[in-house]
């Protein structure tokens, strides 16, 4: 594992894949093919690797916590950053933020608090987070009104954010005014669109957002770091060509459960995955072969690409 501080120019060497995270029928973990998982996005050229919601952390034991980073920190090779999730409340950051600090990853991203909060208490919350990290970490953004763009700048301006996840969803992701406001008083270098390949284009080129995340990248991560690097030398036409082979996938994740799909869709095309952590399940007999089709000829897509190197 990498363990360097990760620089706004790193951040653009690949996209960040959010990897769900392999499991036993008695909902261990699975070292096994979770190494699998790890080796094929490292072969397509992945970078990061950022566990959080598509591996279900919301409802992870925290006493596994730390057995998972260990084997996440064996499994990654030395040029991979490892971002993992804490939280989402705060009774669960008390007791991961020192196991990320005494391991010395090199952030963790905050998953969004959905519950009982005020403004004040959430950013209260967010610079103790900081203070037990002992380093910025990843803010993840998933709804316009979770922080004001003047407070976000605050924290960043008092050095504890490293990066922002953004995934708030727009039916046009170029009419998003809260996306604008927050551009307004951020730098774009510190924004990471959080939503996948269908927005990731519109992010980057009329945004300048640094980079973006991929969950269907798990399935194919040549074609996603593909994407990332016709936007950057502004080949756009390729970009929305190669954006094109993941729309049947997610459009299956995005009619059902994002998280729920792409566990099974890695499954079914890389390494599998076991089952579902609960309040999740996995896909029924009748809901599988969609899944299947949309995973292998997005996965044929990616070995094409691979054979081309």
């Amino acid at each position: 594992m990498n363990l360097q501080d990760i620089t706004f120019a790193e951040l653009r060497l690949s996209p960040l894949a959010v990897p769900p995270v392999a499991r036993n029928p008695d909902l261990s973990l699975n070292r096994a093919n979770n190494a699998a998982l790890v080796r094929y996005l490292e072969q397509g050229g992945i970078r990061f690797l950022m566990y959080g919601g598509n591996a279900n952390l919301y409802q992870a034991r925290v006493s596994e916590f730390e057995a998972l980073l260990t084997m996440l920190a064996e499994l990654a090779g030395p040029e991979t950053w490892v971002i993992p999730s804490i939280g989402p409340d705060f009774g669960k950051i008390l007791d991961q933020a020192p196991i990320v600090r005494r391991m010395n990853f090199p952030t963790a991203m905050v998953l969004p608090y959905v519950g009982p909060m005020t403004r004040r208490g959430l950013l209260d919350g967010l610079r103790r987070t900081s203070d037990l990290l002992g380093k910025p970490f990843v803010l993840y953004i998933k709804n316009d009104d979770y922080l004001a763009p003047d407070e976000v700048a605050r924290l960043i301006d008092e050095g504890r954010i490293r990066a922002i996840k953004y995934a708030a969803v727009h039916a046009d992701p170029s009419d998003d005014r809260y996306l604008r406001s927050l551009l307004g008083e951020v730098s774009p270098q510190f924004l990471i669109s959080g939503i996948g390949e269908r927005p990731a284009i519109v992010h980057l080129q009329e945004f300048g957002l640094n980079s973006f995340t991929t969950g269907s990248g798990c399935v194919a991560p040549r074609a996603s770091l593909e994407i990332l690097r016709a936007i950057q030398r502004e080949d756009w036409a390729r970009a929305r060509e190669l954006r094109e082979s993941f729309m049947p996938l997610e459009d299956l994740r995005d009619a059902t459960s994002p998280i729920q799909i792409l566990h099974d869709a890695v499954s079914a095309a890389v390494a599998d995955m076991g089952p579902a952590m609960p309040y999740l399940a996995n896909a029924n007999e009748t809901e599988m072969p969609a899944i299947r089709a949309a995973a292998t000829a997005l996965k044929n897509v990616n070995d094409s690409l691979l054979a081309a190197v």
